[in-house]
C-alpha cells in the first residue's frame, strides 16, 4: 500500500469544465490573495527578537562551559550548544531565502555569518544545494536531497546496491535516526570539501576565513579548558546532537511524499503540494522546527517570513481544496513513522535485487 499521494489525483483534476480556473491561474490568485493580505511583507521584529534571544542561549551556554570547568556535565553545555546552532542554522536558512530583509545583499550577508561564522557550515554550499531543491522537489535525477548518498530514497537506487550499501539499504529504516548522530560531521565536512574545491564558490575567502576562525575559537576553547577525552566527548555531543536535530527538523518534510519521475511536467502550485508534508502543532512546533513545519507554504511562497506561515496555510487549504490537490498535514510522531516506513519499503528493494528470480523481477516491475 502506497503511503504518498498519486500523482493520477493531478491528473484527475485535468479535466475541467470550460471556463473553469486552471492550477496556474489559481496559483496566481493564491498569489495575489497572499499579497493582499500582507503575508508577504518583512518581519524583522520577529527575527531581531530570536537573533537577540539566541544571543542570550549563547552567552548563557558559554557562561556555563567556563564555570564549570573540569566537569563532565559540561556535556549538558554541549547538548545546549548543538540545539542552539540548530536554531542559528534556522535563522540561515530563512536569511537565504529573503525572509529577514528587503535587500538581497543584507539577507545573503547575514546567511552567511549566520552559516558559517556561527554554525560553520558553507553558505554557499547550502545555497546551491538547497536551490535546486526547492525548484525540483523530490524529482529524480533533479533535487539533490534524494540523491544517492548512504540512505536510498528511490526504487532505482536502492535495487542498484551491492556490497556494504546494499546491507545498510536493507536496513536503513532502522539506521536512520542512528545515521543522524553523524549528520553534523557530515555537514562540515561536505562544507569544507565545497570551500577547498576547485569549483566556483561564491565569497570563498569570507568563508573560508569565517569557518575557520568559527572552528578555532569553539575547538581552541574546548580543548584549552577541558582534559582531551573529556574534549573529544564534547565535540562528539554537540556534534550528535546538532546533527540529529537538523535531520530530524528536515525530514518529516518530503520523505515519503510523492516522488516525481524524471522529466515529468507539473504545474507549480501541484509540484510543491503534493511533494511536500506539513507538521501539525502550535506555536512551540514552528520555533522548535524554525518554520519548517509549514513545509507547504514555505515551497509555495520562500521569502515568506516565519510569522506569517500559519495564516498562509488557510488560504493554501482552500486552493487545494477547490483544485482536488491533496494537502498533506499530520502530527511530528506520524510523520516520523511514515519516514521510516518508506525507507523500510525503499530498503526491501535493495533486498529483491540480491535474487535472480522472474518472480522477484515481475514483482519489482508491479
Amino acid at each position: 500500500m502506497s503511503l504518498t499521494p498519486s500523482l493520477g489525483a493531478i491528473r484527475t483534476t485535468t479535466r475541467r469544465a470550460p471556463g473553469a480556473p486552471t492550477p496556474i491561474s489559481s496559483y496566481s490568485n493564491l498569489l495575489g490573495a497572499i499579497r493582499a493580505a500582507g503575508l508577504l511583507e518583512r518581519s524583522r521584529a520577529f527575527y531581531l527578537s530570536v537573533f537577540a534571544t539566541l544571543v542570550v542561549a549563547l552567552g548563557g551556554a558559554i557562561t556555563g562551559f567556563v564555570m564549570l570547568g573540569n566537569s563532565w556535565f559540561q556535556l549538558l553545555i554541549a547538548a545546549a550548544l548543538g540545539l542552539i546552532f540548530t536554531q542559528f542554522a534556522f535563522l540561515g536558512h530563512e536569511a537565504s531565502h529573503r525572509q529577514v530583509f528587503d535587500s538581497g545583499r543584507a539577507n545573503d550577508r547575514a546567511g552567511r555569518v549566520l552559516a558559517s561564522g556561527v554554525v560553520g557550515m558553507s553558505y554557499s554550499w547550502w545555497m546551491n544545494k538547497h536551490t535546486r531543491h526547492h525548484a525540483n522537489p523530490n524529482m529524480i535525477g533533479k533535487d539533490p536531497d534524494i540523491a544517492i548518498d548512504v540512505i536510498s530514497f528511490v526504487e532505482q537506487d536502492a535495487a542498484s546496491a551491492r556490497g556494504i550499501r546494499a546491507l545498510i539499504t536493507r536496513h536503513q529504516a532502522a539506521l536512520f535516526f542512528p545515521f543522524l548522530l553523524f549528520e553534523g560531521i557530515n555537514l562540515h565536512v561536505k562544507s569544507f570539501g565545497h570551500v577547498f574545491g576547485r569549483g566556483k564558490v561564491d565569497g570563498r575567502a569570507l568563508e573560508i576565513a569565517l569557518i575557520l576562525a568559527r572552528m578555532a575559537i569553539v575547538v581552541g576553547a574546548v580543548f584549552w579548558v577541558l582534559p582531551v577525552g573529556m574534549a573529544f566527548a564534547f565535540l562528539g555531543v554537540q556534534l550528535a546532537v546538532f546533527g540529529v536535530y537538523m535531520g530530524a527538523s528536515f525530514a518529516p518534510n518530503h520523505i515519503g511524499m510523492e516522488v516525481v519521475p524524471e522529466g515529468a511536467k507539473l504545474d507549480f502550485l501541484s509540484k510543491q503540494v503534493l511533494t511536500g508534508r506539513n507538521v501539525k502543532g502550535g506555536a512551540w512546533m514552528t520555533a522548535f522546527m524554525g518554520g519548517l513545519n509549514f513545509q507547504i507554504e514555505h515551497h509555495l511562497f520562500p521569502s515568506m517570513s516565519r510569522p506569517h506561515l500559519r495564516r498562509a496555510r488557510t488560504l493554501v487549504r482552500e486552493t487545494c481544496a477547490r483544485e482536488g490537490i491533496p494537502y498533506t498535514e499530520t502530527s511530528l510522531r506520524r510523520a516520523y513513522l511514515i519516514v521510516l516506513t518508506y525507507l523500510r519499503e525503499i530498503g526491501l528493494y535493495s533486498a529483491m535485487a540480491t535474487f535472480d528470480c522472474p518472480m522477484v523481477e515481475q514483482y519489482r516491475r508491479a
